[in-house]
């Protein structure tokens, strides 16, 4: 899921905006939704310094001791690869805007075309090679996934189902086609399962089982067939040590 946060100092533009971002999210089949939408800049600070955010919309004048290009520039420093876009009535910051990174400067008062036609490059922006170490795209309905929250992948009949930090996915789709879209921290250790190494909290080896949480409730299982080839990949993790049973 998309995670998008937004920041005006102005309550009603704030609204208009979410709401035009929500109908455009229900229009694309986007799986997105607005985790912060607000008119102080702290709150924006504090979220950055706590979440992932992978989309922030920024108005630059915040009639506050900080300003939008501020929030940008902290941003940047936390994760260089969150998508900013700027919206202003003021043209002259457009240049300045841009120092950040920016993926685009939306002008006030925001239309839903102008608004639709960002989101849609943004989708595309997203899906594109370049991108696809941070992002999946899982299907044909811009179901958009970071591929950091994956915890692992289950093959359940002719469905893929993405167990994340916070919630399942489900997807026709085969293993190997998603296997070529994903980074070498994903290995397959089942015929049924392919495994996030950077996810697993331990291995009880003589169960052929792998756990995602301290409580045994999130876990995959490990088949004979691929068992020596995942032990050999997981082992190079420097933490390997911590992890095995």
């Amino acid at each position: 899921m998309l995670n998008f946060v937004l920041c005006d100092d102005n309550k009603v533009v704030l609204d208009r905006l979410a709401k035009m971002l929500n109908s455009i999210f229900i229009q694309n089949k986007m799986d997105a939704e607005i985790s912060l939408a607000t008119t102080k800049p702290e709150d924006v600070i504090s979220f950055i310094n706590n979440n992932i955010v992978n989309v922030l919309f920024l108005d630059i004048d915040l009639r506050s001791d900080i300003s939008g290009l501020d929030l940008a520039d902290l941003a940047r420093k936390k994760d260089k690869k969150t998508y900013i876009i700027f919206t202003s009535a003021h043209l002259e910051y457009i240049l300045i805007a841009y120092k950040y990174k920016t993926f685009d400067f939306l002008p006030k008062p925001i239309t839903v075309e102008r608004l639709n036609e960002t989101i849609v490059r943004l989708i595309d922006d997203i899906s594109s090679d370049e991108n696809r170490s941070c992002f999946i795209n899982i299907d044909n309905k811009n179901t958009i996934i970071n591929q950091n929250s994956i915890k692992f992948i289950k093959k359940n009949g002719m469905k893929l189902v993405f167990y994340t930090d916070t919630k399942m996915y489900e997807t026709y789709s085969s293993f190997n086609k998603i296997a070529q879209k994903l980074p070498d921290n994903f290995i397959r250790c089942h015929k049924s399962y392919i495994a996030n190494i950077n996810k697993i909290t331990d291995v009880k080896i003589n169960d052929n089982i792998i756990n995602f949480d301290n409580n045994g409730n999130s876990k995959c299982f490990i088949g004979p067939k691929y068992k020596n080839k995942f032990m050999e990949v997981f082992k190079n993790d420097r933490n390997v040590s911590n992890h095995l049973e």
